[in-house]
């Protein structure tokens, strides 16, 4: 469903870790929004529903809801660090538009609800 890097991986753990809880999911979904109609969003988790899909991913556990699902099948998630600090990537095959910064898209199925820049 989702491919998360071993880089990125280590870098929820460490989050997880400064926030005292190494038993949290991390969940990844979409939501209506940004310049292109759709945004991403990632956050801990202590608890998923049961219409939610669950996986495991080098030592984390990753929680998705369905809806989000479709939208972010195959979706890649990294962690780089250059000169200037370091951030996650996300690279998603089902986005056909991306908006300048990089932090919205839409795919052929969803043009979510854009919003003014």
């Amino acid at each position: 469903m989702i491919n998360i890097s071993e880089a990125a991986a280590a870098q929820v753990k460490k989050m997880m870790e400064a926030e005292g809880d190494d038993s949290l999911m991390l969940r990844v979904g979409v939501k209506g929004g940004g310049c292109s109609g759709l945004s991403y969003g990632m956050g801990f988790e202590s608890e998923a529903s049961e219409e939610d899909t669950i996986f495991e991913q080098h030592g984390i556990s990753v929680v998705v809801d369905k809806e989000s699902a479709p939208i972010i099948k195959d979706l890649a998630i990294d962690y780089k660090e250059n000169m200037m600090g370091g951030g996650f990537t996300i690279d998603n095959p089902n986005a056909i538009a991306n908006c300048g910064c990089g932090s919205s898209f839409r795919t052929a199925t969803n043009a979510g609800t854009p919003e003014d820049c």
